[in-house]
C-alpha cells in the first residue's frame, strides 16, 4: 500500500474503533438500564452519558495507538491484530475506570455497564475490522490503493519476493518491473536507468536484492528513491546472517547491527517460562483424571514393557532430558529409531514411506492397539506436560528430537538456541504431507521469528487439531 493508502486505512481504523467502541458502551447502557429492573448506582441520563463517553474514549484510542494497532506490522497479521484487540479492550478498560474513580463515579449508571462495555466493545471492534480488512481488499482488486514495486537484482530472491507479492488484490502490491537478467514472466530491464526511464507508472517502492560492486549505482538508486520520497528497502546478500532478533545501535557514531540467534530473548523468556509454569500446571489439574484412567488401564491391560515411556531427546543448547509419553510402541522396538525397527520387523522400505509421509504411517506396526488409540488422539503426549513443569521443554517449541535424528541437520545450532516443545509449528502445519527436512525448516522459521502471539495461535490451532483428530499421530 502507498504511503497515502496507509494513511487513509488508518485513519479509517481510528475512526472506525471509535464508533465501534461508542456503539458498544451505547448499547451496554440500554441492556443495563432500560432491560435490567434492578436499581441503579447512579442516575446518569442518557445523553449526559453519552456526550461523556465521547470525551473519555480518545483515551482508550491512545491505549490503542500506543500498542501498535494502527501500525501495518500489526493490522496487517489478522491473528496479532486479534491478540492486540484483546490486550486493548482490558488495558482501554482500565483507563475507562480509571476515569470514572476520579470524577467519584460520575460514569457508569451500574457495576456491570463496564463489564458489557468490554465484551461488547472487543467484539465490535472485532468486527468493525474486519469489514475494513474486506473492504481493504475489495478496493485492491478496483486498483485503489496498490503500491507499485520496482524489484532490482540478479539474485534468487528476485523471483521469490516478485511472486510473493504478485497475487495483487491480496497483497495490495503491483511489480511494475524487475531489473535483472531474467525474471520469469515479469517485465524485465537491463538497468535502473532504462527502468526508471520506460516505466510509466509512478513507483511507491524500490526492493534491492543484490547491492553492486560499485557504490555509485547503489547511491544513485537510495538517493532516487530519496529525492522522489519512494520506500527503499533491500535484502542483504548473506540472508542466514540477518535472521531472528535484529537490533540497531549507534556506536561511536557508526550505525551498528547486532544479530540474535532467535527473536527469544530477554523479556520473552521470562514470559514464555510464567506461562508454561501457569498453563502446564492447569493442565495437569485438569488432565489428571484422564492421566490416572490410562495409567490404570495400562497397569491392568497393558502393562508388559512398562506404562511411562523415557527416551533420550534435545532441548536448548544441545542440553539432553528424559521424555515422559505413555507407552504406545512394543516392548520389542523400545529404544530402536524407525529405521531400525522396520530393519528388525524384515521390512525397511517402511521407514523411507515413514520419512517422505511426515513421520506416520497408518497402522504402524510398531504400536499396540491401545497405543494406536492414544496417539490417534495424541494422548500419549500428556505426561510431557511435567516435562514442561521442570523446564526442560516448553509448550511450544521445535520438535524435541533424539540426537541421531538431529545430527545431520545443518541448522540444529538455531533449533537448539530454544528449548523443545511439547507442539510447535511443525506439527500444525500439515504433519502428515511435509517431510523430515521440511519440518525442520519450519522449526527454524519458529525459532527465528518468535512472538507471544505466534505461541497462542500455535497452541489454538494445536488444540483445534487435538479435538478434530487432525493430524494427530
Amino acid at each position: 500500500m502507498n504511503n497515502n493508502a496507509s494513511i487513509a486505512y488508518a485513519l479509517l481504523l481510528i475512526v472506525g474503533d471509535f464508533f465501534a467502541l461508542l456503539g458498544a458502551f451505547t448499547a451496554a447502557y440500554i441492556l443495563r438500564v432500560k432491560f435490567d429492573p434492578r436499581p441503579l448506582i447512579e442516575q446518569i441520563p442518557a445523553l449526559t452519558y453519552f456526550f461523556t463517553f465521547i470525551t473519555v474514549l480518545p483515551l482508550w484510542i491512545l491505549v490503542q495507538a500506543f500498542i501498535g494497532l494502527y501500525n501495518a506490522k500489526v493490522y496487517d497479521k489478522r491473528f496479532s491484530e486479534l491478540g492486540r484487540l484483546l490486550v486493548g479492550s482490558f488495558l482501554g478498560i482500565l483507563v475507562v475506570v480509571g476515569y470514572n474513580f476520579v470524577t467519584n463515579g460520575k460514569l457508569f449508571p451500574a457495576r456491570l455497564v463496564p463489564v458489557y462495555g468490554l465484551a461488547l466493545g472487543f467484539g465490535f471492534l472485532v468486527f468493525f475490522r474486519t469489514f475494513a480488512r474486506l473492504l481493504k481488499e475489495s478496493l485492491y482488486s478496483y486498483g485503489v490503493g496498490i503500491s507499485n514495486v520496482l524489484i532490482i537484482g540478479n539474485t534468487a530472491a528476485t523471483l521469490e519476493i516478485a511472486s510473493s507479492i504478485a497475487n495483487t488484490p491480496k497483497t495490495g502490491q503491483r511489480v511494475v518491473a524487475v531489473v535483472a537478467h531474467s525474471a520469469g514472466s515479469f517485465k524485465t530491464y537491463n538497468s535502473f536507468e532504462q527502468a526508471i526511464e520506460s516505466l510509466r507508472r509512478p513507483l511507491h517502492s524500490i526492493i534491492q536484492t543484490e547491492l553492486y560492486r560499485e557504490q555509485t549505482m547503489n547511491n544513485q538508486i537510495l538517493s532516487y528513491a530519496q529525492e522522489n520520497h519512494i520506500s527503499y528497502r533491500f535484502v542483504p546478500g548473506n540472508t542466514d546472517l540477518f535472521v531472528g532478533n535484529i537490533d540497531v545501535e549507534l556506536f561511536a557514531g557508526l550505525p551498528m547491527i547486532a544479530v540474535h540467534q532467535t527473536a527469544l530473548i530477554g523479556w520473552g523468556r521470562i514470559v514464555k517460562r510464567l506461562f508454561d509454569l501457569v498453563f502446564s500446571l492447569l493442565a495437569i489439574i485438569v488432565s489428571s483424571p484422564v492421566l490416572l484412567l490410562i495409567y490404570l488401564y495400562m497397569a491392568l491391560f497393558d502393562h508388559k514393557g512398562g506404562i511411562i515411556y523415557r527416551q533420550t531427546r534435545l532441548t536448548r543448547f544441545n542440553r539432553e532430558f528424559q521424555v515422559y509419553k505413555f507407552r504406545t510402541i512394543r516392548q520389542k522396538y523400545h529404544g530402536m529409531t524407525p529405521e531400525k525397527a522396520f530393519e528388525n520387523m524384515g521390512n525397511p522400505d517402511l521407514a523411507i514411506k515413514y520419512r517422505e509421509n511426515g513421520d506416520f504411517i497408518a497402522n504402524d506396526p510398531r504400536f499396540t492397539p491401545f497405543g494406536i488409540f492414544l496417539r490417534n488422539t495424541s494422548l500419549d503426549e500428556l505426561p510431557q506436560l511435567i516435562n514442561v513443569l521442570k523446564g526442560q521443554i516448553s509448550l511450544v517449541g521445535p520438535r524435541a528430537l533424539i540426537p541421531q535424528e538431529l545430527a545431520e541437520f545443518k541448522k540444529r545450532h538455531a533449533i537448539l538456541s530454544v528449548k523443545s516443545g511439547l507442539t510447535g509449528l511443525a506439527q500444525i502445519s500439515g504433519r502428515r504431507d511435509i517431510n523430515f527436512d521440511e519440518r525442520r525448516k519450519l522449526d527454524v522459521f519458529y525459532v527465528q521469528n518468535w512472538s507471544f502471539w505466534l505461541d497462542i495461535s500455535i497452541l489454538i490451532k494445536t488444540l483445534k487439531a487435538v479435538v478434530s483428530g487432525i493430524g494427530a499421530k
